[in-house]
């Protein structure tokens, strides 16, 4: 059985095309990719687990999404590179099947090849998931300022400057630089996604390095991915940046340590 398949480094990158059909994407299987591909009318979708992470909040939205009768799956992030469609398509092994993708016969330890053989015979969705808000915050931290968002689809241009907490993963969508943020900020953080294949879940730093961006990745154990906020109050470092080094910023820091370390080097 064939079906209509689609590559998405990103899920964010679906446009209004894709209805009916299969996705493989590299994006992490929290809420908001699960919504995102449930809302752009897919059957069925496979996404990384990011190390399923704190709450396992890596794999959170492929379970909603049984919820609204859509089949997915998660791979493992050790087996493909997180923000890479191709290598899930490729080489990824299923780590996780929601009850739609079970019934289907999608188990733990079989390829993404034979899961999407399988997903072609997946039932439409009997509904949409609601649109899972993410959100655009400001906190206060030494008196400074600084913005989260759950998503780094959220960064503009125009946040240029400042202390940017996400809960993207810290991998390289496509592999591209100019993905790495959208903005010049003074310092960002992502979740390191389970760090996975290639030490992909880091990938954004060195990318940032070469701007003069200050940036890290939280330990996914630690704070939930797609939760900026859980970032900001529970999140440990696990890899910094050259730029970040320079701040005082070291892995094993909690990250309100770091980023009162990154606010004492601007002090001088």
């Amino acid at each position: 059985m064939t079906t209509d398949v689609r590559l998405f480094d990103s899920i964010t990158d679906a446009g209004p095309d894709v209805a009916g059909a299969v996705a493989v994407s590299g994006s992490h299987g929290g809420l908001f990719a699960a919504a995102v591909a449930s809302l752009s009318g897919l059957r069925a979708v496979i996404l990384n687990d990011a190390g399923r992470g704190m709450n396992e909040a890596g794999i959170a939205g492929v379970r909603a999404l049984a919820d609204v009768g859509m089949a997915a799956c998660t791979v493992d992030c050790m087996s493909a590179e997180i923000g890479s469609a191709r290598d899930a398509a490729s080489h990824g092994v299923i780590s996780f099947a929601n009850a739609i993708a079970a019934g289907l016969g999608i188990a733990p330890g079989m390829t993404a090849g034979d899961a999407l053989d399988l997903l072609a015979a997946a039932p439409l969705p009997d509904r949409l998931m609601a649109k899972v808000p993410e959100t655009r915050q400001d906190r206060t931290l030494g008196g400074q300022q600084v913005l989260c968002v759950d998503s780094a689809s959220l960064i503009t241009p125009q946040d240029a400057g400042r202390i940017i907490i996400t809960g993207s993963h810290g991998g390289l969508i496509g592999g591209d630089p100019a993905r790495a943020c959208k903005a010049d900020a003074r310092y960002v953080a992502f979740s390191d996604a389970g760090r996975g294949k290639n030490d992909v879940g880091i990938g954004r730093l060195p990318a940032l390095d070469a701007r003069k961006i200050a940036a890290a990745t939280l330990d996914c154990m630690s704070c939930e991915i797609g939760n900026a906020v859980s970032m900001l109050e529970s999140g440990i470092i696990s890899a910094v940046n050259q730029t970040a080094t320079h701040c005082g910023i070291r892995p094993g820091m909690r990250h309100k340590d770091a980023l009162q370390a990154l606010l004492r080097s601007e002090r001088g």
